[in-house]
């Protein structure tokens, strides 16, 4: 799971395979909060390191013009969205790439617990600024 090519990969794969313990253990069929819970748990005792619904504002034309919560934001680097769906849609990887675009982030991750096997992309930000 662990590629060269992505930027973090040993952290995305530590977080996809916590997330893999607890598909395993809860299957699909429960809200998102409960898989966010039980994915704290998971990291945690993987000693990884994590704010919870991180709040980051959203700025237009240099103006914050609103806030937005991400799921997770782990170690500062990493946007984690969950969901809970029958089928991630296009739509859900359109949200993730624009929340790591309006909080300059470069590496996310959107994991979704509510199919028979978990999903999860990798989703990187094609216009993150280093020195924003």
């Amino acid at each position: 799971m662990i590629k060269k090519d992505y930027k973090y990969s040993e952290l995305t794969s530590k977080i996809i395979g916590c997330a893999m313990t607890v598909h395993r253990t809860l299957g699909n069929g429960f809200q998102e909060v409960i898989y966010q819970r039980a994915l704290e748990i998971e990291m945690a005792a993987a000693g990884i390191t994590f704010s919870r619904e991180f709040e980051m504002p959203i700025f237009y034309r240099g103006l914050q013009i609103g806030t937005r919560r991400v799921d997770l934001l782990v170690e500062g680097l990493i946007s984690v969205e969950l969901k809970a769906l029958i089928k991630l849609e296009d739509v859900h990887l359109a949200q993730g790439i624009n929340y790591l675009e309006a909080y300059n982030l470069e590496v996310g991750l959107l994991i979704n617990f509510g199919e028979n096997s978990l999903n999860f992309k990798r989703l990187s930000n094609k216009k993150y600024k280093p020195d924003f």
